[in-house]
């Protein structure tokens, strides 16, 4: 992506930082210009290159010495559930959805809140502010919405979703971290697929997948499965 005419788009390489994924390791990433004012068609242009939002930037794993970050995305028309799934499924057919557009909710925040203490203790996303817990999932231009799954009136969980023409791309879920016997992780992935499809969207965008990393390789269990690699598209057969 150069920036010598008008169709082409600014980009930047950060300096190198601390993998947080892999340890021992330094990454950098390709960064789209911030300046750029974002909008659902272009967003949804930049996933089918392999790049990724988080709250208003727009990033590609760019490490000279390493491709183990490879994103991901599910045809909505090819999935088929695994048994495994389809209990998971029947398991939270009692909870009621809702949508809220992408704006400060205090209950959402709290459960977010929740989920982080008890889920990434360690993270530096803990303890986070209104501001950076805003900053982080949404941005101005992009058709983002928060999902809430509720039983009985109560809030479990939330999956935050940009929608774009060409898909959805699934960007935070979190959830009560005292319902794990309802895999609501595992829920909301089906259940962003199921609302893909039911709009008749091609593809859900999952994020990067890392089979080296033990919280990242989870999303090779939506199969078919394709990886942007080597500028391509194509199918993930993990070992």
């Amino acid at each position: 992506m150069k920036h010598e005419n008008n169709n082409s788009i600014r980009c930047y390489v950060t300096p190198p930082f601390e993998c947080s994924y892999l340890p021992g390791r330094s990454a950098t990433n390709l960064v789209i210009d911030p300046s750029l004012e974002l909008n659902d068609v272009l967003l949804g242009a930049l996933l089918d290159l392999g790049f990724r939002r988080s709250g208003g930037h727009i990033y590609r794993p760019n490490c000279q010495d390493c491709q183990a970050c490879i994103s991901t995305r599910v045809p909505t028309d090819k999935f088929i559930a695994n048994r495994s799934q389809r209990r998971c499924l029947h398991k939270n057919q009692d909870l009621s959805h809702s949508a809220t557009i992408a704006t400060f909710k205090q209950e959402q925040f709290e459960l977010y809140c929740r989920y982080l203490a008890a889920r990434h203790a360690d993270s530096e996303m803990n303890n986070p502010s209104q501001e950076d817990y805003m900053g982080f999932l949404a941005t101005p231009g992009v058709n983002t919405r928060f999902h809430e799954f509720r039983h009985q009136n109560k809030l479990l969980a939330v999956a935050v979703v940009d929608h774009t023409p060409n898909g959805l791309s699934a960007v935070y879920t979190f959830f009560d971290p005292s319902q794990a016997h309802r895999s609501l992780g595992t829920f909301t992935i089906l259940w962003i697929i199921q609302h893909a499809r039911s709009l008749g969207l091609p593809w859900i965008y999952l994020g990067y997948w890392i089979e080296a990393c033990d919280k990242m390789r989870y999303k090779t269990r939506f199969k078919p499965c394709q990886g942007y690699i080597d500028d391509n598209w194509q199918q993930i057969n993990p070992v």
